[in-house]
């Protein structure tokens, strides 16, 4: 592709024979996202407080929302053009400022993380501008974003102009707007479909993306208490938390959420499991921040709280998604839901009667506690599982996408 070449969007998820998958401008995209999450972890490391962790959330929501958004624009219209390469330059840039605004030192301002924010979401609507314009078909499910992110935005921009705390109900007032738009749309949805490949691999890599952040609190607590025997066991069992957390989420990653027919699946499955990626990407986090306080042996109340409530939510959260997809009876999904649920019941019965423990011992009853069902769905599902790729079967062709309510 020339550089100066500049192409109109079109529906990309017309082609449901064609396999897509991340372009490399998305994953240029998600690397602002790797500071962002960064920086958002560092502040839930420096204050683990109740406080804290409400600050952590609050900032988390909105940066997750943009993420979506650029995801779900990209999954539809994406063509990589000229234009299009610019405009995610806008967006990388603004979330760039969003990152340093929540770094936790002298840049910290909710004034500059609103102001990015909007940046982001006002290049969002260029974006949707040009595919009214150039994709008629679906003029009127873009108009309907068009409004509901204009409306959004209308309240964070006078967020700006009063003070803090008024500030942070206007945002949670936008990002309810926000969340409720595609809803209102989701009849016209259904006539505009999302892509069976590409979208379980975008959340897919986001979700890398933020346990990555778990490795890499491992390794930080490890480089500050050097190699003595308690930090380097904290830091096994760390890994082995983590990556029990990986295996579990990624041998269940399945598309066919938004690839079965209407009759197979109720409307508000795809909304379920895309939304329950929110609280498994922010408890993700959190627990890597967690393990981060085990290994450096560092962990009264709040950093036992931090990791306790991170495996719980991501816990629940994948049961959520087990629930929402639909994938056929051998795969048990219901069944591992369940387990989910209880396992992260004995998380949190961990974390409120385990304050006696070192926090070694604690990691070593979590950490059974999450590889135990790596074993439980091994035999749930007896015999070698199918093999998934970008959530789609190998050897079966893509169904007709059903509708996905972003």
């Amino acid at each position: 592709m020339k550089l100066a070449s500049m192409r109109p969007p079109r529906l990309r998820t017309k082609q449901t024979g064609e396999h897509r998958q991340a372009t490399w401008l998305e994953l240029f995209y998600d690397l602002v996202f790797v500071v962002a999450v960064a920086a958002l972890a560092h502040r839930l490391l420096v204050d683990p407080s109740w406080k804290g962790g409400l600050a952590f959330a609050g900032f988390f929501v909105p940066l997750w929302w943009a993420w979506v958004g650029y995801t779900f624009y990209a999954d539809r219209y994406d063509t990589d053009d000229f234009g299009q390469r610019n405009l995610a330059a806008g967006q990388i840039m603004a979330v760039a400022f969003m990152a340093a605004s929540v770094s936790g030192d002298a840049t910290d301002s909710t004034f500059a993380f609103a102001l990015a924010f909007i940046a982001a979401r006002v290049i969002l609507v260029i974006m949707y501008t040009r595919a009214r314009r150039h994709v008629p078909e679906t003029r009127e499910l873009v108009t309907g974003y068009i409004t509901g992110m204009s409306i959004a935005i209308g309240v964070w921009t006078i967020s700006l102009l009063v003070p803090e705390e008024i500030r942070i109900v206007l945002w949670a007032i936008g990002l309810a707007i926000d969340f409720y738009t595609p809803y209102r749309m989701r009849k016209v949805q259904a006539k505009v479909p999302l892509d069976v490949s590409h979208l379980p691999e975008r959340f897919g890599l986001f979700t890398i993306l933020v346990l990555g952040e778990s490795i890499a609190a491992v390794i930080a607590g490890l480089s500050h208490e050097g190699w003595e025997l308690a930090p380097f066991v904290g830091s096994v069992l760390g890994i082995t938390i983590a990556t029990g957390l990986w295996w579990i989420y990624f041998d269940n990653l399945e598309g066919s959420v938004v690839r079965r027919r209407k009759e197979q699946v109720k409307a508000w499955k795809p909304t379920v499991w895309i939304y329950s990626h929110l609280p498994l990407a922010a408890a993700l986090t959190a627990s890597g921040i967690g393990l981060e306080f085990i290994v450096t042996q560092h962990f009264h109340t709040a950093e036992r709280m931090v990791v306790t409530l991170g495996v719980f939510w991501a816990l629940i959260a994948m049961g959520l998604i087990h629930i929402a997809t639909t994938a056929g009876p051998e795969r048990r999904d219901e069944t591992k839901a369940r387990v989910r649920f209880v396992s992260a019941g004995a998380v949190l019965l961990l974390g409120l009667l385990g304050g006696g423990l070192s926090p070694n011992w604690f990691a070593v009853v979590l950490a059974i506690i999450v590889i135990a069902q790596v074993f439980t769905d091994f035999a749930l599902e007896p015999g070698e599982a199918p093999t998934v790729t970008a959530g789609v079967e190998m050897g079966h062709p893509p169904e007709e996408p059903e509708h996905s309510e972003e």
